[in-house]
Order: structure tokens, then sequence, then C-alpha cells
């Protein structure tokens, strides 16, 4: 007789399927570079999508050189501002912080997240820094950031988004001081990244709450006999009687959405700060009207609108020298119906 077989549903790459701990997305790897140093992170806020005409600019591709239409998600960015400096040391369990210092002219929406510092000198926190790096005991520098989303009129919020940043380069002195001359200031998307490079982009993913197995797995529905007396949308079986115990590879009910993903090696196709060159008749559906500057990216992005997005440089390139994106036309028709 032959013997039944087919793959499991569902795949168990990100188990455990929990809600994540905050809506902001965390970045544990920053890319290794070196020459002159600059922030490797970006945060915006995502808009909605649209699709754009443009001319294949990938060497060796099948439409190569010819018009072609590519999804795209809008990516409002205004500028961020920087927060604190922060010092790192290396020990046996990493690296871990051990002084930072914050700026004097914090913004004050900045206290409904922390309390801001009072009779505090910034200049004293900086030679504190300084000291440690003559001394070799801060082997790293890195950056708080906050987004101001009370310059957005699509998100309807005043408390911004704290978040960690990493600097590129290997001098930690050269790091220091251009951590020194940004700080307290606001830094734009365009000092960071540019039209047709290459980004990684982290997101917290629609929430969808609580969900039985078949939607959250994708197994099977029972049978009308299978399951008379119970629901026909529960698992077959939940594993032997020995070893009592049930795997974590039995598809369950649960948390489903709400989890960080991360896609690598995204592409900017635009970067501008004229709004009206994508925003439809009627504003984005669950957004309203672009105000600030945006960047296009290709394809989509996970989360909602509305959702933090945080754009890093990437960690392992596959595609470099592609250029500049000719974009011939932008969808623009609205979304209203």
């Amino acid at each position: 007789m032959a013997k039944g077989h087919r793959p499991r549903r569902g795949s168990l790459a990100f188990s455990p399927r929990k809600r994540a701990k905050s809506h902001i997305a965390k970045f544990r790897s920053w890319p290794e570079s070196a020459g002159e140093p600059k922030l490797q992170d970006f945060a915006g806020y995502k808009v909605g999508m649209t699709h754009v005409i443009m001319i294949d600019n990938v060497k060796n591709s099948l439409t190569e050189g010819t018009e072609i239409s590519v999804p795209a998600t809008i990516i409002e960015t205004p500028a961020i501002r920087v927060a604190a400096i922060r010092a790192y040391a290396e020990d046996v369990y990493g690296k871990k912080p051990v002084y930072e210092a914050w700026a004097s002219d914090l913004d004050e929406s900045l206290s409904r997240n922390i309390c801001l510092p009072k009779d505090y000198s910034t200049q004293n926190a900086l030679d504190k820094i300084s000291g440690l790096i003559e001394e070799g005991n801060a082997t790293d520098i890195r950056v708080a950031t906050y987004t101001l989303p009370k310059n957005i009129t699509g998100i309807p919020k005043k408390k911004p988004d704290l978040m960690e940043t990493s600097i590129s380069g290997n001098d930690v002195r050269a790091k220091f001081e251009y951590a020194s001359s940004i700080l307290g200031n606001e830094v734009e998307i365009s000092d960071i990244f540019d039209s047709g490079n290459l980004v990684d982009v982290a997101s917290i993913t629609t929430g969808k709450g609580t969900q039985g197995p078949v939607k959250r797995w994708g197994i099977q529905m029972a049978k009308h006999k299978h399951s008379r007396a119970g629901s026909l949308r529960q698992v077959g079986t939940l594993g032997p009687w020995r070893p009592a115990h049930v795997s974590w590879r039995v598809p369950q009910m649960g948390q489903m959405g709400y989890h960080q993903r991360t896609e690598y090696n995204k592409r900017i196709l635009k970067m501008s700060s004229d709004a009206d060159e994508v925003n439809p008749d009627g504003g984005f559906i669950n957004y309203g009207l672009v105000s600030n500057s945006y960047i296009l990216v290709k394809g989509s992005i996970p989360g909602p609108s509305k959702r933090l997005v945080r754009l890093r440089e990437p960690v392992r390139p596959k595609m470099n020298g592609v250029g500049d994106p000719q974009i011939v036309h932008i969808n623009r028709r609205s979304r209203q119906g």
C-alpha cells in the first residue's frame, strides 16, 4: 500500500511567533564599512503603495533598456534629530555601554518618552567620553536618534520614536568627532542614502491577534465525517501518547502578526521633497497626504500604513553600480474609488 506523504504546513523559520516587544524594530547587527563616518540608519513612516513606470537598467535583465511597471512603497522621511552619544566598551559578553552624553536642546515632545535632564552639562559628558577613548576604555560610538511625528500630518501621535543608530567607520576618534558635530541637530535622509542605493528594511508586521491553526499555519480543515463532535478547524493530532509532550512543531492557535521582519536589499527608486509628485487626489487611504520629504522603495515592505520603518545600510548587498533609476511615470490615481 502506498504511503501518503506531504510536507508540513507553515514555515517554522520564525518560531516562536510571539508579539514584538515594541513597535520600533531593532537592528542587532550593523555592516562593517570604512571611509568617512556617517549614520548607518534612518527612520520614516510607511504611507502606502503605488506603481511607477521606469527604465530597466539592471544589467543582463530580459527587459534591459525598456519601460517596465514596478510596484513601489512610499515612506515619508522627515528629518530626525540626534539626542545623545553613547560610548561602548568590549566585554566578555560583547559590547556594553559605559557612558553617554545628551544634547542640551532636546525637543520638548521627547519628554513623553523619557525624563529630560535638568542642570546637565553636555560638555562635561563629552569630555568624559573623550577621556575614555584616550584611555582605550571606549571602543565604539553610537548615537540615539528620535523622530518628530508631530510634523507629519498622517501620523496621529506626538510621542517621538527613540532608537539607537550605529556610525560607520573604524576610527573611534573620528566617529566621536562626527557624533559630536551632529549632536542635537537634524539629519536628513539625503545625508545617509542616495537614489538607487540598496537598504535593509525592518518593521513590525500587521497584528491579527489570536488566530487558529487553519489561518495561522495553513493546515487543512477537517472533512465532515472527521470531526463530528468537535471543530472542523482544529489540528488532527497533538502527537503520540508517549512521550507525553506536545512538540513546538505542532500547529496550534496563538498570536498572528505584529512580528518584526527584516527584508534585505530593497532598492531606493526615488528621493524627493516635492510631495505633489506622489500625492493622489484625496490622499492615501488610512494615511492622508504626504507633506514632507519621501522616498520610493521598490516592492512591498512589512507593516501597515503609519508604521515606523527603519532603513539600514545593507549587510549583504547583492547588486552594486546600478545607478540612479530612470522613472518615467508615477501613478497618482485616486485611491478613493
